[in-house]
C-alpha cells in the first residue's frame, strides 16, 4: 500500500474515480490559499467567461508549483476530508468545477457536487448536511 501523500497522485494517474474518493476521504490534498491578511482563505479560480469559479485541488506542492511556476511563493494548506466537506458545504453552489492537478501529469475533473457527496459520511448527513447544488 502506498503512503498516504502519494495515494491521490497514483489514483490520479490511474484515472480511477473510487480510488480519488479514497485519497480524498482518508488522505489529505494540497489547496492553494490566497495571500491575504487575517486568516486563510482558499484560492478559487475563474475563466473570464463565467460566472462561477473552479476549484483547484493538488496531490503535492510540485503540482501546484507546475501550474504557477512563475509566482515566487506558494502559499498551500493541506486540507482533509472534514476540511474539504466544510469548504464545499459552503461554496458548492458557486463552483462549476473541481480540477485535480490542472497541470498534470495526470489532471481529472469532477462536478462540485459529486465531490461532495463523495466525501460526506452518514454522520455528516445525521448532522444535518444536505445536499445542494
Amino acid at each position: 500500500m502506498l503512503p498516504p501523500e502519494q495515494r491521490l497522485g497514483a489514483a490520479l494517474e490511474r484515472q480511477d474515480v473510487l480510488s480519488v474518493a479514497f485519497a480524498l476521504r482518508n488522505d489529505h490534498v494540497i489547496v492553494p490559499l490566497l495571500t491575504v491578511d487575517g486568516p486563510d482563505q482558499v484560492r478559487l479560480f475563474r475563466r473570464s467567461d463565467v460566472d462561477k469559479y473552479m476549484l483547484l485541488l493538488f496531490s503535492s506542492l510540485q503540482t501546484y508549483a507546475a501550474m504557477v511556476p512563475e509566482e515566487p511563493e506558494h502559499r498551500v494548506a493541506p486540507y482533509d476530508r472534514a476540511m474539504l466537506v466544510e469548504f464545499l458545504e459552503q461554496n458548492v453552489g458557486v463552483l462549476e468545477a473541481v480540477w485535480f492537478d490542472v497541470a498534470g501529469p495526470h489532471p481529472m475533473q469532477a462536478a462540485p457536487q459529486d465531490v461532495f457527496d463523495a466525501l460526506r459520511t452518514s454522520a455528516d448527513e445525521a448532522s444535518g448536511g444536505e445536499k445542494r447544488g
